[in-house]
């Protein structure tokens, strides 16, 4: 079987790519390798020699044509993330992108036997949580206006009273920023015509995926390459909130293993599955481990700002995919020493943090809290 994977020269891309050689498929590349992620037009030296790379954009017909020819299945991975307010590129390239392909399997009479769509945790926005005296909700993003008064728990909607955070299950999505919304519409044009034109398809849900190979050039996101870039340089890791932000975090060989796991089963057809490391962790306790592997005795830097559209704590359910036979191998501190020891190995590492920061103050982005 040949199998396209568009970004594959990406994070969870070339990851994938790794376990498709490694399993005896034939590869095929569709990447345009721009930034923030790529140094333009620079293909990296992880991308094999021997598979076959098309320089393309996935809205690009043509390119898209040419990544198509003979193969047999599609793990649709290329996307844009960030946290700036540039709506557009996230619909033209994470939406536009996706109904391209469908539409450029469809003209072309093309039997492919499944596409794979990667989509977020992002999703769900604030998720799922529980009220001692209304039960399970599934309540709305944090209002600005509480926000900048520093008061960072997500209240009851109908008392406002205090509530716990739930592992959240597939079924009900709220996505609370652009890049949210995306995936979300990426799932349903996916689906929607993955079931008119007979193309089996899956959606998965990655929670925060971490590991090596993810691009210290897109500081906008991304704790576990933020806070080592910043510890490497000798640097405060700035904590969003009061780090007491509940997050959980998977590991991109244990993503890999999921990306194929649903491929193979004809069980995952037409279904959307949550891929996520299965525990909990605060970003003041990740930082801890990310600290304490590096013997970096510096402080966290709290000063009172957050993430416009970040969402506070969100855990993702993953039973559904474990029914099926996949579970996440690997631990968090396994995880944080696998991307330190790659991060420690490129010659151009350095603090793209700073700029990122910068960027994202100017564009209201990041806020600060009032006093």
């Amino acid at each position: 079987m040949k199998v396209l994977v568009t970004g594959g020269a990406g994070f969870i891309g070339s990851h994938t790519v790794d376990l498709l050689l490694e399993r005896g498929y034939e590869v095929k590349i569709l990447d345009a390798l721009l930034p923030p992620v790529h140094v333009p037009g620079v293909k990296p030296d992880y991308v094999p020699s021997d598979v076959e790379f098309i320089h393309g954009d996935v809205r690009d017909p043509a390119a898209v044509d040419r990544a198509l020819d003979s193969v047999d299945a599609v793990f649709h991975l290329a996307a844009y993330q960030d946290y700036l307010p540039d709506f557009s590129t996230f619909a033209f390239t994470n939406d536009g992108g996706t109904a391209m392909l469908y539409e450029r399997i469809v003209a072309r009479g093309q039997r492919i036997q499944k596409v794979v769509v990667a989509s977020s945790q992002a999703v769900y926005g604030e998720g799922k949580y529980a009220c001692n005296v209304h039960g399970v909700q599934y309540p709305d993003q944090r209002p600005t206006r509480q926000l900048t008064r520093g008061d960072w728990e997500v209240c009851c909607p109908h008392c406002s009273g205090p509530m716990t955070p739930l592992w959240t299950d597939e079924p009900l999505v709220n996505p609370a920023n652009q890049y949210a919304v995306s995936k979300y519409c990426q799932e349903l044009y996916a689906l929607t015509l993955g079931k008119r034109y007979s193309i089996p398809t899956v959606a998965l849900r990655y929670s925060i995926t971490q590991g090596p190979r993810q691009s210290f050039r897109n500081a906008y996101s991304g704790i576990l390459r933020i806070f080592t870039m910043r510890f490497l340089n000798d640097q405060q890791p700035v904590i969003y909130e009061d780090g007491r932000q509940l997050r959980d975090y998977v590991y991109v060989g244990d993503v890999a293993q999921a990306n194929l796991l649903v491929l193979e089963d004809p069980r995952a057809n037409y279904q959307i599955f949550n891929v996520g490391g299965g525990y909990s962790t605060t970003v003041l306790q990740y930082a801890h481990l990310i600290a304490e592997q590096l013997g970096k005795p510096i402080e966290l830097l709290v000063p009172g700002k957050f993430r416009f559209g970040d969402t506070r704590h969100i855990l993702s359910d993953i039973h559904r995919l474990q029914a099926l036979g996949w579970q996440p191998t690997t631990s968090l501190r396994q995880i944080a020493a696998s991307y330190i020891a790659w991060a420690q190995s490129q010659p151009d590492m350095k603090d793209y943090y700073a700029q990122a920061e910068r960027t994202m103050e100017e564009r209201g982005t990041v806020r600060t809290v009032r006093a």
